[in-house]
């Protein structure tokens, strides 16, 4: 009998629940006497920001707010918020918003507790040591980055966005409010929902690693084990039941909350497990669309299922019967088929996009897309199948062109038993 393996990596207090940004304030007086909102001009003028804020000061906190935090988060935003951090001696930071928000958050407190050049830091395993004490607060349902180890910036330098990943980046406190998604826009809502459904996907899917003794402390994202396993299949469940309703209606508050909930899980299946392909491609396919990141991993995401599906044929099938799908008296692999094809048919609803060419790409860039995407090392060694040039090439095509037929191995036919 196979010894079950698992790795959970999360923060050290995670708090669910409508209304639980009530107890931002006595954990951020429990960290630090002076605290740093980091966070985006829109969300620094609701209402509900303000109460948070004033919550923290009554508290007896003293507080400056950052709300220079763009979109897709270009490092040199970053620079006034590490200004600020550093003029008021931050000894606690809360990011408030969405990934970007919240990715902006981790790095500032990474830089306030060890200087340097932010590039030092790109990569697996380059923090050298405790960042300070960090609260997320998200306000979508999306990237899962309050319980994640990893922040991505966009880095001009650079020809495509760039990762940090360390365990040293979960923040101190995670702290998930549904009530605070209530106003989210049908088309942020499905991008960001979108993210979060290929998040617990790829986790669940996954190249699964042999568990020497050694592997928590080699790799950041360590591979499909038991423990993520259980995070990934919930989450899709959740969000596979929600994201459509959320999309339909801002005000359906169970789709709101399964969806949180949902995104929050995949946070913490992904931030052990790792993603993979979609993910790779997704990065060059953003620098040179210009959309957002939900986007492109979403669309590539069921591609990425059907290359993958001889490797994980017994995955796909147990994500069918997650999502809800009629499988009764289906073959393991037509539920495999049939778990690509409701990915798709459930994207496709809510306007994500369905192929490489309709998200903007142009076809003279397929070669620099491959290239690129192989490049990204940390992702593609996670993917159920081994990727070359030949095979990624494969795959990038076929995502342009809308075909995931031609993804298919000549055995595989849908009526295959």
């Amino acid at each position: 009998m196979e010894t079950p393996f698992g790795v959970v990596r999360g923060p050290r207090n995670l708090v669910f629940g409508a209304g639980q940004r009530a107890a931002l304030a006595q954990y951020a007086k429990a960290l630090g006497r002076r605290a740093l909102f980091v966070t985006d001009d829109r969300m620094a003028g609701e209402p509900v920001f303000d109460r948070m804020v004033r919550d923290v000061e009554e508290a007896g906190t003293s507080v400056a707010v950052f709300s220079g935090v763009q979109a897709e988060l270009p490092a040199d935003c970053i620079a006034k918020g590490l200004a600020q951090g550093a003029d008021i001696a931050a000894d606690v930071i809360i990011g408030v918003g969405g990934g970007s928000c919240l990715d902006a958050a981790k790095v500032i407190a990474l830089l306030l507790a060890h200087g340097g050049d932010i590039s030092s830091y790109y990569g697996e395993f380059k923090v050298p040591g405790p960042i300070v004490p960090l609260i997320a607060v998200p306000t979508t349902a999306g990237t899962g980055s309050e319980v994640t180890p990893v922040a991505v910036v966009s880095d001009r330098s650079r020809a495509v966005k760039v990762g940090i990943a360390s365990p040293h980046l979960i923040p101190h406190t995670a702290i998930c409010d549904p009530e605070l998604t209530y106003g989210c826009p049908p088309g942020l809502t499905a991008v960001s929902g979108a993210d979060a459904l290929t998040h617990a996907i790829e986790a669940f899917t996954t190249k699964r690693r042999e568990p020497a003794g050694s592997i928590a402390h080699d790799h950041v994202f360590l591979g499909k084990n038991a423990l993520s396993d259980l995070y990934a299949l919930e989450a899709i469940r959740l969000i596979g039941g929600s994201l459509a309703p959320a999309v339909r209606d801002s005000s359906d508050q169970k789709a709101r909350t399964d969806m949180m909930l949902g995104a929050t899980l995949a946070g913490l299946a992904f931030g052990t497990a790792g993603t993979a392909a979609a993910h790779a491609v997704q990065y060059p396919v953003g620098a040179l669309t210009h959309t957002a990141h939900g986007l492109g991993v979403a669309a590539m995401m069921p591609y990425v299922m059907a290359f993958n599906l001889p490797a994980i044929t017994p995955e796909l099938a147990e994500i069918a019967v997650a999502l809800g799908l009629v499988v009764d008296g289906l073959t393991q692999r037509q539920r495999a088929f049939a778990a690509v094809d409701g990915v798709a048919a459930l994207f496709a609803d809510i306007g994500i996009p369905t192929d490489l060419k309709t998200l903007g790409l142009e076809e003279d860039k397929l070669g620099w897309v491959v290239e690129q995407a192989l490049a990204a090392t940390r992702l593609v060694k996670n993917n159920a199948r081994p990727l070359d040039t030949q095979s990624m090439t494969r795959l990038v095509l076929a995502a342009y062109r809308g075909d995931r037929d031609a993804l298919q191995d000549g055995q595989l036919e849908r009526e295959a038993k």
